[in-house]
């Protein structure tokens, strides 16, 4: 069952007091990004969100399965109402990733002779 673009804009809205929030459509499911970081996914109208060190420390009762079927776990988020919890856990995962690399442009540079 794919997710439903209903359940994706209002994860987006309880997400949005953590960051700049991106969903970005990936394989028929959904990315979630905030200020630029991939940290979690929308698979069959549920969230998955990246499991970190400070996370497990965030959250250390919480909850992991596996997003799709030969993916590793994530932390799976069933509480979507308490957006504080959210906003939270968003930030502290994020702050424990990488920065994204810097995407190559497409376009080739001609050399002008």
């Amino acid at each position: 069952m794919a997710s439903t673009p209903e359940f994706v804009e209002f994860v987006a809205e309880q997400l949005g007091g953590a960051g700049d929030i991106a969903c970005r459509k990936m394989f028929g499911e959904y990315g979630i990004y905030c200020d630029g970081k991939f940290f979690a996914c929308i698979c069959d109208n549920q969230l998955f969100v990246k499991i970190t060190e400070a996370g497990k420390e965030f959250m250390p009762d919480g909850e992991t399965a596996p997003p799709y079927e030969g993916a590793r776990p994530y932390f799976l988020v069933t509480d979507l109402d308490d957006r504080e919890f959210l906003k939270e856990l968003t930030q502290v995962t994020c702050a424990a990733l990488p920065a994204p690399k810097p995407r190559k442009s497409s376009r080739k540079i001609r050399d002008r002779a």
